[in-house]
């Protein structure tokens, strides 16, 4: 077992999930917003300290992926955030792309920029105390959509964002998000997740990265947002396992799916399922920011200095995810 195959299942063991606390400056600001909160830096690091602090922390949570701002913040009571993080037993791990910007000859796709400056950069993070990494590659789906210009550019992109970061000994999570934004069937999410995820490892294999130190941190196969033909939760799992198992090595040690827009209760339900119908070596649990946080970030709203609520309504939210990774969930746990 190396050293970043360790730390990988140090984040994803257990039912242990990882909690991406790492919206921009920018996309925190909407939220707090649309909770009536003012987005300062202060309140930003309230917020995040207040769950980061929660006992759900060292039950639940095996990584949290911060943001710039973030990592660098030192709490309220005077220890750093990714000292507050490793205390409770979870790893810290920092997002270091620089976010998606109109891919040149087809400008309605998106590529992840951020490899410029990057080795330099993550020996600072690691310093910090990160010891993984987030990138996260976005393709959309239409009927031209996503181009094989878009597929292999972000493949190469997240290879070579994967070798930097174990070069620098670290575990790169590898997110290439086909976002659900549209009308097509759960059928053309699987073909086309299935496409992108095999060029992101043969791109991957082609830059030596050593596959039993990366978490792969893909979406789940649904219906576009805008499609009448949406498919029960029983489907949406055994289509993603069937996408997972017929694209990842083996040798990868575990997936950790995002929320990419289900509901708290809906990412949690379909993640129960996966681990119920799940019959690879795959460890399956969740890497939530809005299925984590959004009932928390609603409860502290209220009264952002009631931060016992705060933590209980993330506790709970945690707790569910995590039962859902062992494919212990259940609706009526929900409500006890």
């Amino acid at each position: 077992m190396t050293e970043l195959n360790k730390i990988a299942l140090k984040i994803i063991s257990n039912g242990k999930g990882i909690l991406a606390a790492d919206e921009s400056n920018g996309t925190m600001t909407k939220r707090l917003e649309a909770v009536g909160v003012p987005s300062t830096a202060e309140n930003r690091l309230l917020f995040r300290e207040s769950i980061m602090s929660s006992q759900s922390m060292k039950e639940c949570i095996g990584g949290v992926i911060l943001y710039d701002e973030t990592i660098n913040q030192t709490t309220s009571f005077g220890k750093s955030i990714p000292d507050l993080i490793s205390s409770s037993g979870a790893v810290p791990g920092i997002k270091v792309d620089v976010g998606a910007k109109d891919l040149a000859n087809s400008s309605e796709e998106k590529i992840t920029e951020g490899l410029d400056g990057l080795r330099e950069r993550l020996k600072k993070y690691y310093s910090l105390g990160a010891r993984f990494t987030k990138w996260r590659g976005v393709y959309i789906i239409s009927e031209k959509y996503p181009s094989k210009l878009a597929i292999n550019c972000n493949a190469h992109a997240l290879a070579r964002y994967s070798a930097l970061v174990q070069e620098s000994k670290m575990v790169p999570i590898v997110e290439p998000e086909v976002l659900m934004a549209g009308d097509h069937s759960a059928d053309i999410c699987l073909k086309k997740t299935s496409e992108v995820i095999k060029k992101c490892f043969d791109e991957l294999i082609l830059h030596k990265v050593d596959l039993s130190g990366i978490i792969l941190k893909p979406n789940m196969i649904l219906a576009g947002s805008h499609s009448k033909n949406k498919i029960s939760n029983e489907e949406v799992s055994q289509k993603t396992l069937q996408c997972l198992k017929n694209s990842v090595p083996n040798e990868v040690p575990g997936i950790a799916f995002l929320s990419g827009g289900q509901s708290e209760i809906e990412a949690t339900e379909n993640l129960n399922l996966i681990n119920k119908n799940n019959k690879t070596n795959f460890i399956m649990t969740y890497s939530y920011g809005r299925a984590l946080q959004q009932s928390a970030l609603k409860m502290w709203s209220k009264n952002i200095k009631d931060i016992e609520a705060t933590q209980n309504t993330f506790n709970h939210r945690a707790k569910m995810c995590t039962l859902a990774a062992q494919g212990k969930w259940s609706h009526a746990l929900e409500n006890k």
